[in-house]
């Protein structure tokens, strides 16, 4: 048993122990909702959402019980790759809106407890950017802002320095005209890589932290934070290519090689611990609640355990925990499901915080990848793990991917390969218009179009048709929200394991408050449970607290804790009865 989520001090005082909890920091049990801003509402009927649209939707948010929303990018850029192209890391694009519809947006969300996360961008920069553009024309400024090499001379011909494969396909250097050098690039050719190595560009960075705190935001999503850095150049200003991988065969593919110098480089996670020190200084400039970083990056284990920080340094609140999304299969059963969660809690360092994701804007929905019918399965999961949880939006009412055909698609993931390979490269079916009700376009936009096809399933699966359903996939959702503010789950201990291959069972515990144990079958057998051969502790009736539209039983009814039945792919919470 493990306590996850509060810190004891226990003092013995004339034969009496008296336990002082430390109070927990917002964020440790917060509930995260992310927002794709083209995609969650359209206010001026372009057909893309904006600013005032999530505005005008923060009544939602709240209804929904979220703590706090990250927004993906909404600074000035030519949107080659929809945002994370930065042209402007200081300014808002028009596209979304301005400057004035932030801070409105920032003011509104403050009045009723909701904080604004945004999407930083520290790999890389637009080629639109200022600062690429003086960097291209050497100013002694910006000369070394960016990662550039003059190529290397194969017999005779000048070719990229290196073998490296870009993400989206194809050479990871382009050559640049009017400098007369190849520039580096891990994503698209119109996202250039800074150049970390040059003290000037973190300094740049920071103030960039600096800027968006000051105006209200709450901390950041950290983008690719595994690709900042690469290899150091020899003493030649030379790299080495990186070795092939023998299971795949196209050369334009990423996969094509192993990237050992290119991701995860002994410099990266001293990035993150310089930027935790920025919000440490803006948390003392500025007061209020402590700001936050969240690290998107799929790594190896051990080194996502070493974004948390170390004996030195502080790191992020919120390294992503991508290991459901990573690993977790349709087949899964619930020994697997066990030990990915297990995993986590066993190798974070004491004192930190879990986190548990199961979606984004790069992956495809959970419920196209596990399946319609564990819908309330798996956010049930999510809410009542320890820690905090991480909604992409859409999740709370079971939105799926929407196909996408080649002529219709947007993502230059996809677009820059072939109509027989994007559909495994493309991130546009999850990103599609969010479903508000059942009318034209989902009332996403009172537009004459959407930026991408909006799922035919809408008018079955959207907000307004689910708010009048009492167990719908929404309810559930908020039901677990209303439950997740309980003492037990915010602060409570927590065991989690496998009963046996179909059934994942999560009990959570607080002294002096009844225990909950989740009960989650992930099949489709009928199972008859014990529960106390699982877990100590429980009394002999339980009592029914959350339950799906798979149950028979009503919330409020009474069951014995050693004979617990379950339907196939139902979901249910019960509570210890005194």
């Amino acid at each position: 048993m493990r306590v996850l989520s509060i810190v004891c001090i226990f003092l013995s005082f004339l034969g009496s122990t008296t336990i002082l909890a430390v109070e927990l920091k917002w964020w440790q049990t917060a509930s995260f909702y992310q927002i794709y801003p083209r995609s969650f509402k359209d206010s001026d009927g372009d057909g893309i959402g904006d600013l005032k649209g999530i505005t005008q939707e923060l009544p939602y948010l709240k209804e929904l019980g979220i703590t706090a929303t990250w927004l993906s990018p909404i600074f000035t850029s030519p949107m080659a790759d929809f945002g994370y192209d930065v042209a402007n890391l200081t300014d808002i694009d028009p596209l979304f809106g301005t400057m004035e519809d932030f801070e409105d947006l920032i003011e509104n969300a403050k009045a009723i407890g909701i904080k604004i996360i945004l999407d930083f961008v520290p790999n890389h920069t637009s080629d639109e950017c200022e600062w690429f553009i003086k960097s291209a024309a050497r100013d002694p400024q910006y000369k070394d802002f960016y990662v550039w090499h003059p190529g290397r001379m194969v017999n005779g011909v000048r070719q990229p320095p290196t073998n490296w494969i870009s993400l989206f396909r194809g050479s990871m250097w382009t050559w640049h005209a009017g400098r007369y050098e190849y520039y580096l690039h891990q994503f698209h050719a119109k996202q250039p890589d800074l150049n970390y190595r040059n003290p000037k560009v973190m300094e740049a960075m920071k103030d960039v932290f600096r800027f968006w705190l000051r105006r209200g935001a709450s901390g950041f999503r950290v983008d690719a934070v595994p690709n900042v850095f690469e290899i150091a150049p020899d003493a030649y200003g030379n790299y080495p290519d990186e070795p092939r991988n023998p299971s795949v065969n196209d050369p334009e593919d990423y996969m094509y090689h192993e990237h050992i110098y290119t991701v995860n480089q002994p410099e990266t996670i001293d990035i993150v611990y310089q930027f935790r020190q920025v919000l440490e200084e803006m948390d003392a400039e500025l007061g209020g609640d402590e700001r936050i970083i969240m690290t998107e990056a799929y790594s190896p284990l051990d080194i996502l355990m070493q974004y948390y920080g170390n004996a030195t340094h502080e790191g992020a609140q919120i390294p992503f925990n991508f290991e459901l999304i990573s690993y977790l299969k349709n087949e899964s059963n619930a020994y697997h499901y066990d030990q990915l969660i297990n995993n986590w809690l066993n190798h974070m360092p004491k004192g930190k915080t879990a986190n548990w994701v199961m979606g984004n804007h790069d992956n495809s929905r959970f419920p196209s990848r596990l399946g319609r019918d564990r819908i309330d399965i798996i956010n049930m999961m999510l809410l009542t793990l320890p820690g905090c949880s991480i909604t992409y939006m859409g999740e709370e009412i079971g939105m799926t991917d929407v196909w996408i055909s080649w002529n219709d698609t947007v993502d230059p993931q996809a677009c820059q390969s072939n109509p027989q390979e994007y559909e495994r490269l493309t991130r546009d079916p999850p990103r599609t218009p969010f479903q508000w009700n059942d009318e034209k376009f989902a009332g996403f936009t009172e537009g004459s179009s959407t930026w991408l096809p909006v799922g035919e399933n809408y008018k079955m699966v959207n907000v307004k048709r689910e708010r009048d359903i009492t167990r719908s996939h929404l309810n559930v959702y908020k039901q677990l929200q209303r439950l997740r503010k309980e003492p037990v789950f915010q602060q409570g201990e927590s065991e989690i394991r496998a009963l046996n291959e179909n059934v994942l069972a999560i009990k959570r515990s607080l002294s002096g408050h009844p225990s909950y144990v989740v009960v989650l079958n992930i099949n489709d057998n009928v199972e008859f449970l014990n529960l106390n051969a699982a877990f100590s502790g429980l009394t002999h009736q339980m009592e029914y607290v959350v339950v799906t539209d798979r149950s028979s039983i009503y919330a409020g009814a009474l069951t014995y804790s050693d004979s617990v039945l379950l339907m196939p792919k139902e979901a249910i919470i019960l509570k210890t009865v005194t």
